[in-house]
């Protein structure tokens, strides 16, 4: 499970850059509830904060990136980002945005792994990450589709210390490895990864790609929405055996998410 203690190599955070902030901020509204706060005035410092229940959930700012695809950041807490950044381009990765400090908040960097998956690292300050997660209305899990998933283990396990556990999906769906920030307990467990072939990793051209599992109370009201507000879904909504009901969504500027109501413990 995801908490907000923020042990290294575990979720603290994550942003959206949408083509469009107002809309993009409704369809989250629409779908899991969220407000959505603005900061700061004009159309260069367009964004800001979504809160669930009042508490910090994740951050939305303008897509400017010429050809990005607007999709999902997901923060990766490290106790040091320029030492981890080095670590990336050691272990074969590249630096989108070198480490820079954001204030006294924290220090952060974007990177990208060596199959193509975009992640991002923060070095806290007085800022640890978001206030709310593992509950309804926000993030409850991390998943990565890459199309090497042995590399993959090597790259984060080297760069973030995860350790790694693998587990047989039902009907021959392939394997999935379960993912565990370093020194932790298995009920600590993040995220997962899962190797696909490159024609169906077509989201990012073919290279990997992190996205956001949301926790919901009711998946098919929630797909539901994603439908009437301009949404579409590539899977589901269908039953994971032990885990729960998803489905994978996209929002109407192709960022995709996963929707998950879990099984009741």
């Amino acid at each position: 499970m995801i908490t907000t203690d923020f042990a290294t190599g575990a979720p603290c955070f994550l942003d959206l850059g949408a083509p469009d902030v107002p809309a993009t901020a409704a369809f989250y509204g629409a779908v899991l509830g969220w407000q959505y706060e603005p900061m700061g005035d004009g159309e260069d410092m367009e964004g800001g904060m979504f809160r669930s229940d009042g508490k910090l959930v994740a951050g939305l700012g303008k897509l400017t990136e010429e050809g990005a695809r607007s999709a999902w950041m997901l923060y990766f807490s490290v106790a040091d980002a320029d030492a981890t950044t080095r670590a990336v381009e050691q272990a074969g990765g590249s630096v989108r945005v070198a480490p820079m400090d954001l204030e006294d908040w924290g220090r952060m960097a974007q990177l990208t792994d060596p199959q193509g998956g975009q992640f991002a690292i923060w070095q806290p300050g007085k800022d640890k990450g978001v206030e709310k997660v593992d509950e309804t209305g926000s993030l409850s899990w991390t998943e990565l589709y890459t199309p090497d998933a042995k590399a993959a283990r090597e790259f984060y396990g080297n760069v973030l210390g995860w350790t790694f556990d693998d587990m047989e999906l039902p009907g021959g769906g392939g394997t999935y490895t379960l993912i565990t920030p370093a020194g932790q307990s298995e009920d600590r467990m993040q995220g997962g990864l899962m190797q696909l072939p490159p024609d169906q990793l077509s989201l990012a051209n073919g290279r990997a790609y992190w996205h956001p599992v949301f926790n919901v109370t009711d998946c098919d009201a929630a797909v539901a929405k994603v439908n009437e507000n301009g949404g579409s879904v590539q899977m589901g909504p269908e039953d994971a055996e032990g885990v729960g009901r998803l489905a994978v969504c996209l929002d109407p500027a192709n960022a995709d998410f996963v929707v998950l109501t879990p099984v009741e413990s």
